[in-house]
């Protein structure tokens, strides 16, 4: 016991050197936040926030020996810059509602718990919010490892004009909850459908005389469930403690590797990190051999596609614009050739942005 009390007494003033540090932190982020004030700067800088998470790990890594988890470090550092962020100005995200979504999960992911969330009920508003300045930046999924892209997302960006910054992607686990306490009760099951999508082989195995509805969202399905008698609602964790529901089956998703991946939108262009992707959007003319020019530009300068899917222009029948996701940014110069090689070929190209890569990519 005595052994035990010194090693709490070191940890006591560690904690009280931690939070020292902490509040001299602050005040340094503060006075930033003035420079950036009368520089007319940007607030938040996600290249930044990159570079100084990736240093921490390093460090953590390759001076600590990574007695401390990396991926906790991650965590850690997000809140800190979070809160720091918040005192020199409050972000104002809006993301696909309601609360407790995956989406609203995403969002947190990237802006930590500081910021100032706004659901909205459609993507649509998502784009508009960013659009009009009444938010900072916006949080919308564009595809999930299971179920393929979201078409709406991308047909939002042939009507708005606005960037693409940054982008998260996280594991997707689904759970059943109810206010019943077994199985045997459940006699309805609610979520979105792409949730139900994701857990068909599991339903029809375990809950087969289960009728399923559509909702909204994983969040409406839990709002629904919590009224009802026998009815349960697949959605995640953290829906479970929002919404105070019973978790009666766990990770009932039939991929382990089920992965939605979310895009930042905002209003200006990001710089250049090392670890970067490009989006862009192009139209090509109605000719034979018109989509294999296109995609010879990326081939000359070898840049490298990670995406490309086809969707209605909307201007008429059977013409479409093709989405691309690639490796690097604007500014690299091989991409940079690329792009205005692709101009030259086809007849419209519009840049989405580049950005900082996921990290869960990477690894």
């Amino acid at each position: 016991m005595e052994e035990l009390s010194k090693l709490r007494r070191e940890i006591d003033l560690i904690d009280e050197e931690i939070i020292k540090l902490l509040n001299k932190r602050a005040e340094l982020a503060k006075a930033i936040g003035e420079i950036k004030k009368k520089l007319k700067l940007e607030v938040y800088s996600p290249e930044r926030e990159r570079e100084v998470i990736e240093k921490a790990i390093k460090i953590n890594r390759e001076v600590y020996g990574e007695v401390f988890p990396s991926e906790a470090i991650r965590h850690v550092f997000r809140e800190i810059m979070s809160a720091c962020l918040s005192l020199e100005k409050e972000l104002r995200i809006a993301y696909l509602g309601p609360k407790a979504t995956f989406t609203h999960q995403a969002s947190l992911e990237h802006f930590g718990l500081s910021a100032y969330y706004i659901p909205v009920p459609t993507i649509r508003d998502v784009f508009l919010e960013v659009e009009t300045e009444r938010v900072d930046y916006g949080v919308v999924p564009v595809e999930n490892t299971t179920e393929g892209v979201v078409n709406y997302t991308l047909d939002m960006f042939l009507e708005f004009d606005v960037k693409i910054v940054g982008e998260v992607v996280i594991p997707i686990k689904l759970h059943l909850l109810s206010n019943a306490s077994s199985l045997e009760e459940i006699r309805e099951v609610y979520s979105h459908r792409q949730a139900l999508a994701q857990c068909r082989n599991w339903l029809e195995k375990n809950l087969s005389h289960a009728k399923l509805v559509e909702t909204e969202s994983t969040a409406r399905a839990c709002e629904i469930v919590l009224e009802k008698e026998g009815a349960g609602a697949i959605a995640s964790e953290v829906a479970a403690y929002t919404y105070h529901l019973n978790i009666l089956a766990e990770n009932i998703q039939d991929s382990l590797n089920n992965y939605t991946r979310f895009l930042v939108l905002g209003k200006r262009d990001v710089k250049r990190t090392g670890k970067d992707k490009t989006s862009l959007i192009f139209a090509v003319k109605d000719e034979a051999g018109a989509l294999y020019k296109a995609l010879e530009s990326f081939y000359i300068y070898g840049v490298n596609l990670t995406k490309i899917e086809s969707r209605p222009s909307r201007k008429k029948a059977w013409d479409y614009v093709f989405f691309v996701d690639l490796e690097g940014h604007a500014e690299d110069e091989n991409v940079k050739l690329a792009i205005e090689s692709l101009k030259e070929r086809t007849q419209m190209v519009k840049l989405l942005g580049s950005y900082p890569r996921a990290v869960t990519e990477e690894s």
